[in-house]
């Protein structure tokens, strides 16, 4: 990561991105003296890795294409703490001793904006680049109307869709998607339990129905929505750009 980095940006310092990694790692791994370790089999740091590197691809596609707004190494780098911190509120408090972090599913974007916002000022980000971030992790919901979200400018905007993307593509992509639909059933199964949702306000009875439902699910609502909402960014990941492969799709 910071390699890339530095080749797209050489003047850049990595002083925050090694410290917004390090601490990332920390969070998920119960190094973190308010938070225990990450205990899902789904929404895990892999998962966390998978859309990071992702926006990585995309965001460089894109710089290198020379798409105006520029992002400049900055703006690169809260792109990049959007996408480690998107999940933090899957986390949970020591104190929390009920369930997995599992429970959280349905307000876990709510979460991850709190935390974000009290984490981003310790890699010195002030009140305008808190919101930028916040605003991008609302995208990432999927019941989230993008064109409500108040974005400032267009690189806000265009880090908010490219993060989103990246969620999308990284874990439907990922080898072992099919294999891991068992754990994201039963992670949206305790947040039912958790709500005490009724039943027919449930989308999925049992893991086969979420299984069966992958294939309409990317091309009914991901991809429109990868293409429509969010403006179709994901073409940055086409190598060359534009027209190539892009990888991502094609898995």
């Amino acid at each position: 990561m910071c390699d890339k980095y530095k080749a797209l940006f050489p003047r850049a310092r990595l002083g925050n991105l090694k410290r917004l990694f390090e601490d990332t790692t920390n969070l998920f791994t119960g190094k973190h003296p308010d938070f225990m370790a990450n205990n899902l089999k789904y929404h895990d740091y892999e998962h966390t890795l998978q859309a990071k590197v992702c926006l990585m691809h995309l965001l460089e596609g894109r710089h290198l294409a020379k798409t105006a707004p520029r992002f400049n190494a900055r703006q690169f780098e809260l792109a990049i703490a959007s996408a480690l911190l998107q999940d933090s509120g899957y986390q949970k408090n020591r104190s929390d001793t009920e369930g997995s972090g599992a429970k959280y599913t349905f307000i876990h974007v709510l979460r991850s904006c709190s935390y974000a916002a009290s984490y981003l000022p310790s890699i010195a980000g002030n009140e305008s680049e808190i919101t930028g971030v916040l605003h991008a992790i609302r995208c990432t919901s999927p019941i989230s109307e993008v064109a409500t979200i108040p974005f400032r400018t267009e690189v806000e905007r265009v880090a908010g869709f490219a993060l989103s993307s990246a969620d999308y593509l990284a874990q439907m992509t990922a080898a072992d998607y099919s294999d891991e639909v068992d754990f994201l059933y039963h992670e949206f199964k305790e947040s039912y339990d958790f709500f005490n949702t009724p039943t027919d306000k449930r989308l999925f009875l049992c893991a086969d129905a979420l299984k069966k439902a992958t294939l309409f699910f990317w091309d009914r609502f991901v991809l429109p929505r990868l293409e429509r909402e969010y403006q179709g960014v994901y073409h940055f990941l086409e190598r060359p750009y534009p027209g190539g492969t892009n990888l991502y799709v094609k898995a």
